[in-house]
């Protein structure tokens, strides 16, 4: 069973669910590439939050933009078993463990020339340590969210690369939200798209 709704080109929330599946006491890691601590897309993660603990699930949010995370080197020198996989010894070993344990992991940026935030693709990219050994840490038995304000509209090349990131990693695509027209922080504030992730995050 799906629901959902749009609004104009870009703008739009796709939710699908099963009435076969009980999302409850959920652990959910929230990934916000937004370097504004208090901008729009800190809103539509704060509003997905609210709705998921309100659902009984256990939300855990980093801001990277707050943190040191360098870019991969593509050494395919990491190792999942370890309780920090990568090589490289900055602030990824905080999202590691709990990426791991996680049933739901959601990606929230802002629209930077047509794509996700570099600090949301850097931590995306270096997630490929938890690919590297005997098992696959990453791929299957989750479920993803994607989260995003800008202040244009042009989500499509975004959300083409989320779509294929959630085929390769074989995570369940809970839906997009996607908020256009919001330039300054508090922009987005009392639109639709608040609301829209405040309903996604609860029906997880």
């Amino acid at each position: 069973m799906s629901f959902g709704c749009s609004g104009n080109r870009g703008q739009s929330i796709d939710i699908y669910s099963s009435m076969e599946e009980e999302f409850v006491n959920k652990k959910i890691v929230i990934l916000n590439g937004s370097p504004r601590e208090k901008g729009n897309t800190a809103a539509l993660v704060n509003a997905f939050s609210k709705g998921a603990e309100e659902a009984g699930n256990t939300v855990q949010i980093f801001r990277l933009g707050k943190m040191e995370i360098h870019g991969c080197k593509g050494c395919f020198g990491g190792k999942n078993e370890e309780e920090y996989p990568c090589v490289q010894k900055d602030d990824m070993q905080q999202i590691y463990q709990p990426v791991k344990e996680a049933d739901v992991v959601v990606m929230a940026s802002p629209l930077y020339y047509w794509n996700m935030s570099g600090q949301l693709r850097t931590a995306v990219d270096r997630l490929f340590a938890l690919e590297e050994g005997n098992k696959n840490y990453l791929r299957g038995n989750k479920s993803s969210a994607l989260l995003m304000a800008a202040e244009g509209n042009g989500f499509e090349d975004a959300v083409v690369y989320y779509d294929h990131l959630m085929e390769h990693l074989r995570w369940k695509n809970l839906g997009h939200v996607l908020a256009g027209g919001n330039m300054m922080p508090g922009d987005v504030d009392g639109k639709k798209e608040v609301e829209q992730a405040y309903e996604l995050g609860k029906s997880i």
